[in-house]
């Protein structure tokens, strides 16, 4: 599986450590291969990463190989982006969105 710059490919075993336990904030876009709108959110997302690469951790979670996590945090519509600072939820937007508004959610905590 490529990561395109600082994109990062998260799952169950280190959701933990990449994203709980990351040092600055960490967007999590849970997605899975059969879902449109997160094919068509995918290159945003991966804009973002190099925009926000060093200050934002632009990450990516499958919810079909990774069950756990999404269910930790009521994942039940996809794509859902999750912001996270010092291990806590802090924004969620469910559904694919323009880049400006996740620009925002983003600014919002830096």
């Amino acid at each position: 599986m490529s990561v395109e710059s600082s994109l990062l490919h998260v799952s169950d075993k280190n959701f933990e450590s990449e994203v709980l336990r990351s040092g600055i904030p960490v967007l999590v876009d849970f997605w899975a291969t059969w879902c449109g709108p997160c094919r068509a959110i995918s290159p945003i997302i991966e804009e973002l990463a190099k925009e926000y690469s060093g200050r934002v951790k632009i990450t990516k979670l499958n919810v079909d190989e990774n069950p756990a996590t999404p269910s930790q945090y009521g994942v039940r519509g996809i794509p859902t982006l999750i912001l996270f600072k010092e291990g806590k939820v802090l924004d969620q937007i469910v559904g694919s969105v323009p880049k400006a508004r996740l620009k925002a959610m983003i600014e919002k905590v830096l």
